[in-house]
């Protein structure tokens, strides 16, 4: 799950993640950083918070850590959809269920701005394609309230079995060089 950036003075920058869907996320947000950029445009992260008015009250991080509560939390499932199945995740119905069987909300609606919040801000990942092109931008709302859109805690140790969700094709390239710095990423 490796990819390479050559920067403009033929630096490679080599990166790699965890697992498939991971890489997906880093090289589409690569991507569309690059194409902002060079379009004239500044990329600047929105905050959700200011976006949509998120009150000032509600501490996303402490509802994700409440998420994630093994007894009292949303249940991480084996999911199957198109021949693929997805392991460690749960479906949009099942977040809104949550939020409001804990009284974090008040109604659904208000269910799917705070689900989108939590995705936009990475407490929360699409998994497979229906969740992926809503948070992309191909739906009213980045967040589905849907049981067959699935999403997944980023260090929950999601994967996906079964046919690869690659749209790019990887060349297999040796990796030579030597190692500046090693790290590991974390995406917000």
């Amino acid at each position: 799950f490796v990819f390479k950036l050559t920067a403009a003075k033929q630096q490679d920058h080599f990166f790699q993640a965890a697992y498939l869907e991971e890489r997906d996320a880093w090289v589409r947000d690569i991507k569309k950083a690059i194409s902002c950029i060079d379009g004239g445009q500044r990329f600047a992260r929105k905050s959700t918070r200011k976006s949509i008015r998120l009150p000032e009250t509600i501490n996303l991080s402490a509802l994700y850590l409440s998420m994630k509560d093994p007894e009292k939390g949303i249940k991480e499932l084996r999911l199957e959809k198109n021949k693929k199945v997805f392991n460690h995740c749960f479906t949009g119905t099942s977040v809104i269920d949550w939020l409001v069987s804990s009284n974090s909300i008040r109604n659904r609606k208000e269910g799917l701005m705070l689900a989108s919040s939590l995705l936009s801000e990475g407490y929360l990942q699409p998994a497979g394609d229906t969740a992926k092109a809503a948070a992309e931008g191909l739906s009213d709302t980045p967040f589905l309230d849907l049981s067959d859109a699935y999403y997944y805690f980023p260090d929950s140790g999601f994967f996906c079995e079964g046919n690869s969700s690659d749209d790019d094709v990887v060349l297999k390239e040796e990796f030579r060089g030597i190692i500046v710095k090693q790290g590991c990423l974390l995406k917000q």
